[in-house]
């Protein structure tokens, strides 16, 4: 089976990454990126949320996002994942060029490729969850009305 493999905005696939600028309007207002959304959320309903959705860019909104000094919200762990697909939906929806992008993958596999991340990637030599390819390759089948 056929494997695409994304990480960098600048190269093919980026747009599949959260740091891609692609903004997404959720809850009421334009995130910048799916990155600035998905971190937020990690201190919905502190003022920690809208700080982090005024982050410059992507990469500022990550470091905030994995600040430990900052209480994220008890029952994070049990709802990052849902939290991501409510994220890549919005994106993918929002924008029919990266709908298009993505049901246009085929039946590849696609895959986070990146050792800075063993959850979301394949920990760059694949033995990482790869959850982000996951859940896009789930999104891929629910936009073409599959399952």
């Amino acid at each position: 089976m056929p494997q695409i493999l994304f990480y960098a905005t600048d190269k093919p696939y980026g747009e599949f990454s959260n740091f891609s600028r692609h903004p997404t309007e959720l809850d009421g207002l334009l995130w910048p990126t799916s990155e600035h959304y998905f971190q937020a959320q990690k201190f919905a309903g502190t003022p920690h949320a809208e700080e982090l959705r005024q982050q410059p860019t992507p990469m500022l909104a990550a470091q905030m996002g994995r600040r430990r000094d900052l209480p994220f919200r008890s029952d994070w762990d049990a709802m990052k994942d849902e939290v991501m697909m409510t994220a890549l939906r919005a994106k993918f929806t929002q924008h029919p060029q990266l709908r298009e992008l993505l049901t246009g993958t085929g039946d590849a596999v696609l895959t986070e490729h990146t050792n800075n991340d063993r959850y979301w990637a394949d920990g760059g030599d694949g033995t990482g969850r790869n959850r982000l390819g996951e859940l896009l390759m789930e999104l891929r089948s629910e936009l073409r009305g599959e399952g």
